[in-house]
């Protein structure tokens, strides 16, 4: 019996035709650049995603200032609601208001945002994050200009009211910087 010789190793002509090895990892989702920028050199790294987005450096002092800003919003957001007339006295030093129901639903408004605020404390979502930080930067830039146009109006102005126009630019100034560092993308290795 005369026995063949095996046929010679033939090279796949897929490993040597780029043509077709782009074909097929376009094919196969291989390669490509997702939403964020990222190109997977994998179908494994596709579905089990990519271990740099989940490790999310935080810029220095992100954590304290929600912590700041979270206090300060139920702060004044307690006083508003337990002590109405208190909290308008310091600000425009005109008496007693005629209804504490503005000054109360203040308190409330204050109050929601606070809680916002502390439940971003517990994420590590940039998007939600920067939601939140983006939140308080408008709403304090609204309070500046509402109460610099009120204290123009009225012609009184005081120190109390001073120093909140002043703690309200630099909350705004602060928050928009987080919000600018946190939406940044991050430097590759």
């Amino acid at each position: 019996m005369s026995s063949k010789p095996p046929p010679p190793l033939m090279k796949k002509h897929s490993q040597t035709d780029l043509v077709s090895r782009l074909k097929t990892r376009k094919i196969l989702g291989v390669g490509g650049e997702d939403d964020d920028g990222e190109v997977h050199r994998s179908k494994i790294s596709q579905v089990l995603g990519n271990e740099i987005k989940f490790a999310v450096r935080d810029p220095i002092g992100l954590r304290v200032w929600q912590f700041l800003s979270a206090l300060m919003f139920t702060g004044i957001a307690v006083m508003a609601l337990a002590f109405p007339d208190q909290m308008y006295e310091a600000v425009f030093d005109k008496g007693t208001v005629s209804s504490k129901t503005s000054t109360r639903l203040y308190g409330g408004a204050l109050f929601s945002i606070s809680l916002i605020l502390w439940n971003s404390m517990y994420t590590s979502e940039k998007v939600i994050i920067r939601w939140t930080l983006l939140t308080e930067a408008c709403y304090l830039s609204i309070q500046l200009i509402v109460t610099t146009v009120t204290l123009i109006e009225s012609g009184s102005p005081t120190v109390a009211a001073a120093i909140l126009l002043g703690c309200c630019l630099f909350f705004v100034l602060v928050s928009t910087y987080f919000y600018y560092q946190v939406g940044r993308r991050p430097k590759k290795l």
